[in-house]
């Protein structure tokens, strides 16, 4: 799939430059033009036409739900998420209505963007593809989540993140045979020790990883964990 072009209309040039540059480190997107207000976003609708639309609710000429239904009226094709400080359930509600993939709240968090962005692609690859669809698919794309993470995320405990868990095994996954400590797994996934080392106990509990531990010159001895590879 080539990459999706993406435009942002946002009144703060610092919001845009952040939404830019997080855009920047998602892979299959590009920015093709930014806006500050509705007026100058309608106009580059008449010289682009961007596969989707970052738009916040707060612009100085008129509300982003606003654009959300003009939008809807001449360019339906075109995809919205919309990122505001906005928390009203009225001016949700009115998103919806016209159809937004998403609703992000600000301060706006990389790895949440991340998420709604990777998951609005992989929502575009199966609808494109897709000539035919049956109750499952229709499903997916009511939901936004594949039905196989449904399942897997009724199997975790409580206090067991699916996402975050994901992160941790693709994090062990990569160190091989070497290993890897809590602290190190933390620290790539930005969370805490403990909650890294939470993540993997669980799978060592689940046989998917295995813990030694390893005696240095000094100090007390670490604990590595190796992800355990599936055999078939």
């Amino acid at each position: 799939m080539k990459k999706l072009e993406v435009l942002i209309v946002e009144d703060d040039l610092r919001i845009i430059d952040i939404n830019r540059r997080f855009v920047s480190k998602i892979e299959g997107f590009e920015v093709i033009a930014t806006a500050t207000n509705g007026s100058d976003a309608k106009e580059l609708f008449a010289a682009i036409r961007p596969d989707l639309v970052l738009l916040d609710v707060y612009l100085p000429d008129m509300l982003g739900t606003e654009l959300v239904w003009y939008i809807r009226q001449h360019y339906r094709e075109v995809d919205i998420i919309m990122i505001t400080a906005a928390k009203e359930m009225e001016m949700v509600q009115e998103a919806l209505r016209g159809g937004v993939f998403d609703y992000i709240v600000k301060p706006l968090v990389f790895e949440r963007f991340r998420e709604r962005l990777e998951s609005y692609r992989a929502h575009l690859a199966r609808t494109r593809e897709a000539t035919e669809v049956d109750q499952d698919v229709i499903d997916q794309m009511l939901t936004r989540r594949p039905i196989q993470a449904k399942m897997r995320e009724s199997a975790v405990p409580k206090g067991i993140d699916q996402l975050t868990l994901e992160k941790v095994i693709e994090a062990i996954r990569q160190t091989g045979d070497k290993g890897v400590s809590a602290e190190e797994i933390g620290r790539e996934i930005g969370t805490s020790r403990t909650t890294a080392r939470r993540y993997l106990e669980h799978l060592v509990q689940e046989k998917k990883a295995r813990a030694d531990l390893i005696y240095g010159s000094v100090g007390r001895p670490e604990r590595k964990y190796r992800f355990l590879q599936e055999r078939a």
